[in-house]
């Protein structure tokens, strides 16, 4: 159960994930991988990505990451962000807590912050309070940071090309050189509310990191 410093009074039964990191950093594979280990426990697992994460948000997240758009001016892309995660509060965040539901997003406002606020030079504070607004105060228990060093970021995504996972999208192309600024303002945030982060070394085997997050997202659920 969560309730938030701005709304006290809005709690739920559910229990709000998040997981975030630089691009390369591997958090959308833990997401994929905690999701799994907690079905298997027999949890109700719900997992879901930002932007997106709801029908109105898949559109917005389609014109915001679509090279042809490029380049869009940081506030624009600013209020794009902060619209669909709006969305995704209210058609699905909310909904699947409400419910008891465990919610894992690949992506929260963490990663606006860090992006607007930080690399796009729009500033933190700025970029938290939009952000505050646009989800109505909605705060994950608990934010999994996977930091990554620029030479782990850079193999992975190298990697994920071979592989064929596609070519990177707008918001990939124009933050690759930007790694340093990004992972500094996602520190910050974890410096900030250090019970509310568990910070993991993105170098680490996938199996480890998977066992350290889930053992950590079951003490949360059992609170």
């Amino acid at each position: 159960m969560s309730t938030s410093p701005e709304h006290p009074g809005a709690a739920h039964p559910g229990l709000f994930v998040a997981l975030e990191g630089t691009d390369g950093s591997g958090k959308s594979t833990q997401a994929r991988a905690l999701a799994e280990a907690l079905r298997a426990a027999g949890r109700d697992v719900l997992l879901t990505r930002e932007p997106g994460g709801s029908d109105l948000g898949e559109l917005l997240r389609a014109l915001i990451l679509d090279p042809a758009h490029a380049p869009v001016d940081p506030r624009t892309e600013a209020l794009l962000f902060a619209a669909a995660r709006s969305a995704h509060v209210e058609r699905t965040l909310r909904p699947a807590l409400a419910a008891g539901r465990v919610v894992i997003t690949d992506r929260y406002v963490d990663s606006s912050i860090a992006y607007q606020g930080a690399v796009r030079g729009l500033g933190a504070p700025r970029i938290a309070e939009l952000n505050a607004w646009a989800t109505d105060g909605l705060v994950p228990d608990l934010t999994v940071l996977l930091d990554a060093e620029p030479e782990t970021a850079a193999g992975r995504r190298t990697g994920r090309e071979r592989a064929g996972g596609g070519a990177p999208d707008r918001m990939e192309q124009e933050t690759a050189s930007a790694h340093g600024t990004l992972r500094a303002a996602f520190l910050a945030r974890a410096h900030q509310e250090p019970a509310r982060y568990l910070v993991l070394d993105a170098a680490r085997p996938p199996e480890e990191l998977t066992r350290r997050i889930v053992e950590r997202v079951l003490t949360a659920a059992a609170r």
